[in-house]
């Protein structure tokens, strides 16, 4: 089935996902791509509609990123600009846009106009929207005509007859409260969108499609991590080609406390995946000894990774496919809108098995982001236990260990995080942070227990907030619920006697510490 599709250009903005994610929960099937897709290529996709996003450039900058000059004239489907795309279409189409004066960041309150308007149809005149812009535009194009401000900024302009539209404010945020309500006239209204795009529908074709591909006879191996992603990809793939599928879960010792074992009872029992457990622990901590950088961590992790996999998947014989969980952010970050990009960590997905084991891969969550692989999962009735459980990193708790690994750190950093998670689900607050963890610092400080002085580890805490891990805010826990978990860790921790709390948000930190 060919879906209706969305297109949007991304100009650097860092709402752009947002703006897709927020296409997909209306049931939009929407691609990202960057801002200088070739208009051949625009053309075969045949998109509904088309949206601009926001970016960091001015539109008076000499190297501002632009669309190609004949892009207007060959789109032929509806336009949406937001912020700098609505900068973007007014000046490419003969009007003007300058620095402002002020630069607007944050709420503001938007005044529709009377008169017509296609994008605030059934809305109120006043309406709370987020701004974040230096520039605004100055002179309409031909054809344009004014329909919302705030203030004396032009803040929605529209040209009906060709159906181009654009946008000061930011309909994708929380902030602006009646975004989707703006987003839904553009897509169904406008665009003639009918909301196709639903999990079932996924998974049906999705299922169909691996049959195909693997054909009847070949066999196909997926290494599972015990996080959502690898899991809802294996689940998939289950249901299309039953236990031809060999799962292997491949225990590095750095998961969390008892991680290993209750999550390869949950395949076997409730999933009924043909899995294999493997126990390398050892194998892991020897190639870790000394090892202090975090990257030479994540490297010595992913190459015995596949040693380990290669060595279990040559038994199996017959294995012509690789299924990886990769997910639509991932596809997103390896295209560079201007080209190459710096390389903050390395991803968790091992990029060296297809090559090493002549494999080809399958990856059936490519399309999906986070919040749709767990819709998708409860699709699959797949445990709750496994899609609330929050995003842990590929190399587990090395980078969470700041310095050098050891069997010891990592026993005594899984008994302190055990302890953050159960406090945090026997309050309910679980389910309200995005990520929740411990990390185990190289710091011994001076401390106090009983009649004896101290001197032991620090670890601290992190919880942050998040969407999709893009982005991040530290939660906002509750200072009697902090007091409550160091104490249990001073107290039923031995090694450890002082507990700190991270309130760093991202930017300009990352979510893990390493």
């Amino acid at each position: 089935m060919q879906h209706e599709l969305v297109l949007i250009l991304d100009f650097g903005s860092q709402y752009t996902q947002l703006i897709a994610r927020r296409v997909r929960e209306q049931g939009i099937y929407c691609e990202i791509h960057p801002f200088h897709l070739a208009l051949e290529r625009i053309s075969e996709m045949d998109p509904k509609g088309i949206i601009l996003s926001g970016g960091p450039s001015s539109v008076t900058d000499e190297d501002a990123p632009r669309v190609d000059k004949k892009f207007y004239a060959i789109a032929k489907v509806p336009i949406l600009g937001i912020c700098y795309g609505m900068q973007l279409m007014a000046v490419d189409l003969g009007g003007g846009s300058e620095p402002a004066v002020r630069r607007e960041y944050g709420r503001a309150e938007l005044k529709r106009l009377s008169g017509k308007t296609d994008l605030f149809t059934d809305l109120p005149e006043k309406l709370e929207v987020w701004m974040s812009h230096g520039d605004h535009v100055t002179d309409l194009p031909e054809g344009f005509s004014k329909t919302a401000t705030t203030g004396d900024v032009i803040t929605a302009i529209e040209d009906s007859e060709r159906k181009m539209y654009g946008v000061q404010f930011h309909p994708e945020v929380s902030h602006t409260p009646k975004g989707s309500e703006i987003l839904h006239n553009f897509l169904f209204d406008i665009c003639g969108c009918k909301g196709d795009w639903t999990p079932k529908q996924f998974i049906d074709e999705e299922i169909a499609k691996i049959r195909e591909i693997v054909g009847e006879e070949r066999r196909v191996v997926c290494g599972l991590s015990g996080g959502v992603d690898s899991t809802v990809a294996a689940a998939l793939v289950h249901e299309a080609i039953g236990d031809r599928q060999t799962c292997i879960f491949v225990n590095n010792g750095l998961l969390r406390a008892n991680e290993f074992e209750e999550t390869l009872k949950l395949y076997k029992d409730s999933l009924h995946l043909n899995v294999v457990g493997v126990d390398a622990s050892e194998e892991f901590y020897d190639v870790l000894k000394k090892v202090v950088d975090p990257e030479k961590k994540r490297k010595a992790i992913g190459n015995k990774f596949i040693d380990v996999f290669d060595s279990e998947a040559n038994k199996i014989g017959g294995v012509g496919w690789l299924v990886q969980g990769t997910l639509y952010p991932d596809v997103i970050e390896s295209v560079s809108l201007r080209g190459s990009s710096v390389t903050i960590k390395t991803h968790h997905n091992v990029g060296g098995l297809p090559e090493k084991m002549n494999l080809k891969l399958i990856e059936p969550l490519r399309e999906l982001f986070k919040d749709e692989v767990r819709r998708i999962g409860a699709e699959l009735e797949i445990p709750e236990e496994i899609l609330a459980r929050h995003p842990f990193p590929g190399p587990g708790l090395a980078v969470r260990i700041l310095g050098d690994i050891t069997p010891d750190k990592v026993d005594l950093l899984q008994r302190v995080d055990k302890i953050f998670l159960e406090e945090l689900k026997n309050e309910g607050l679980y389910d309200e942070t995005w990520q929740a963890f411990a990390v185990l610092l190289p710091i011994q400080s001076v401390g106090v227990m009983g009649d004896f002085r101290t001197y032991e580890k620090t670890v601290a805490l992190r919880a942050i907030t998040s969407t999709d891990g893009m982005t991040a805010d530290w939660a906002r826990l509750p200072h009697e619920f902090l007091a409550k978990v160091s104490s249990r860790i001073t107290s039923e921790t031995r090694g450890v006697n002082r507990v700190v709390y991270d309130i760093s948000s991202k930017p300009p930190s990352t979510i893990e510490w390493e």
